[in-house]
């Protein structure tokens, strides 16, 4: 049959060829720009990682009783253990261009915690926050070997074995498309302010970059640092200028550049150090609802490694690999607990999403950047200047680069079989209760104050609370189920879920690719060898 319809030959109706990795990566995994180049891409990268630090933290602090000083001082340990940790993750886990920040799924056990009967003695706010917070950090180290276990004794390895391009795509999608609440609805709480920092970052990275044909490609790779610095000038203009000094206290916290109370409050210079709060202290009902939100942020860190082996021009990971990471993550959610940081670590999915807006997935950059969080955490005035970004500008910046992640999971559909009614269904019944099955449990907390659970036992209320309010958790364990369990004998079957395409990472030794891209620093493979 002919196929009709003018100048085009045949090849113009051939669908796109399937890549294992990613084409148009300007630097790879294993490659690096320029050193001057590198260090602002690794500042930008700092950036980047700072806002969700900064949320959390002034989500949690004041509920157990800090005010700016503990606030700066969270934020300031915080930073130097993220330095830490993706030194180590770069280093010996995964070794993927991810940074290693703050993770929302420690939320919701740290507030139960935090409203917790045994703290409501104390009358000295800074007394409560010294007995939370040590509460917190038993928690965190509890959780921290759970992940350590499944990592480094293979459990995480073994799963990740049957893991199906079909069964990623809802993961990897969800890890960034299921953080849409800490977009656009956190951008309008300063529309003024947010709103250009949104059109001028995608104008400057999308229009004037393919509009501008240059060989160092500057407004595209550094587009978010270029928006970020005009609109926070526009904004201490606004601060300035008295716009919103008849404003209400909501608005003024959300648009004026000096309400963060971070400046006054930071040190000069201080050097966070173990056990800073106090010794641990340690609670069974705790450590089980942590170890849930340890688990949600493994499936989540998964879906941002995936995406960032994408954005980095690497091939798939090896299950061995990952294992590897997931075990350097509960080192790193260890000293989280040992150094008080007040939540756990997970990989940052907005610094996954900027490797794919530079198109630099170079690991040495996000490694300058982790150089720039320990600096920045001793010289705390300095961080603080950085840190009183207003968070609108920050979610402007979410809205693009978690469409990002999002966008790396779509791209897994190559590997499957589209017309297959079995990927259609597992695909999108995966998707739909990803997004709506934690729509239901958000919605309940925030109208009731509590999960839809209700049994006399608060931590395993708290352990159904995370699973089920984590998009990426419900739609990867949905997905993985239904693909592991529909239809198993037909013979059809692997190829429609493109298993095929990663059979030859299934074992580290497979692709002689995997040594190229995650093989360990200085002939470490020798001694603790992937399998």
């Amino acid at each position: 049959m002919a196929v009709g319809g003018g100048g085009g030959g045949a090849n113009e109706f051939l669908p796109h060829p399937v890549k294992e990795q990613h084409p148009g990566v300007d630097f790879c995994v294993s490659s690096s720009p320029a050193w001057p180049e590198a260090i602002l891409l690794g500042f930008q990268h700092y950036l980047v990682m700072l806002g969700t630090i900064v949320i959390i933290s002034t989500i949690l602090v004041p509920l157990m009783g800090g005010g700016n000083v503990e606030k700066a001082q969270v934020i300031d340990t915080f930073l130097f253990v993220a330095g830490i940790n993706t030194l180590l993750q770069t280093l010996f886990g995964t070794r993927l261009p991810v940074v290693m920040g703050a993770s929302y799924a420690f939320i919701i056990p740290i507030i139960s915690l935090t409203l917790s009967r045994r703290f409501s003695g104390f009358t000295d706010p800074r007394q409560r926050f010294k007995q939370t917070m040590r509460a917190v950090q038993g928690a965190l180290i509890i959780s921290s070997l759970f992940q350590m276990i499944f990592g480094f004794f293979g459990f995480w390895r073994i799963l990740a074995r049957f893991l199906s391009p079909l069964a990623a795509i809802p993961l990897v999608t969800l890890t960034g498309l299921g953080l849409f609440a800490r977009g656009f609805p956190q951008l309008a709480k300063c529309i003024e302010v947010g709103l250009p920092e949104l059109i001028i970052l995608v104008v400057l990275s999308q229009y004037i970059s393919s509009m501008i044909k240059s060989k160092r490609a500057i407004f595209d790779r550094y587009a978010v640092l270029l928006s970020v610095a005009i609109v926070w000038v526009y904004a201490e203009i606004l601060t300035v200028a008295g716009a919103y000094d008849n404003r209400s206290l909501k608005t003024q916290i959300s648009c004026r550049t000096d309400r963060a109370g971070l400046i006054s409050a930071s040190p000069w210079i201080r050097v966070p150090y173990p056990f800073q709060w106090g010794s641990p202290t340690f609670n069974a009902g705790d450590a089980l609802a942590m170890m849930a939100a340890a688990f949600v942020a493994i499936i989540e860190s998964t879906g941002t490694y995936i995406a960032a082996s994408r954005y980095g021009s690497a091939t798939h990971m090896p299950p061995s690999v990952l294992s590897r990471g997931v075990g350097w993550q509960g080192i790193g959610t260890l000293l989280n607990g040992i150094f008080g940081t007040g939540t756990g670590s997970t990989a940052s999915v907005e610094n996954a999403g900027l490797l794919g807006l530079t198109r630099v997935g170079s690991r040495r950059v996000v490694q300058i950047s982790a150089g720039f969080m320990l600096f920045f955490s001793v010289l705390g005035k300095f961080g603080a200047v950085v840190a009183s970004i207003p968070l609108p500008v920050v979610a402007a910046l979410y809205c693009v680069l978690f469409a990002y992640v999002a966008s790396a999971g779509l791209t897994l559909l190559q590997f499957i079989n589209l017309n297959c009614f079995r990927s259609k269904f597992i695909l999108g019944f995966a998707l739909f209760m990803g997004l709506s099955v934690p729509q239901y449990f958000n919605d309940y907390l925030l109208i009731s104050g509590r999960g839809p659970l209700h049994t006399g036992a608060i931590w395993f209320n708290d352990i159904v609370q995370v699973l089920f309010s984590s998009p990426a958790t419900v739609a990867a364990i949905v997905a993985f189920i239904l693909d592991s369990s529909l239809g198993r004998g037909h013979s059809s079957t692997r190829r429609d879920s493109g298993r095929h395409w990663w059979e030859k990472f299934r074992y580290y030794n497979q692709d002689t690719r995997s040594e190229e891209f995650y093989g360990l620093p200085y002939n470490l493979n020798r001694f603790f060898p992937s399998f």
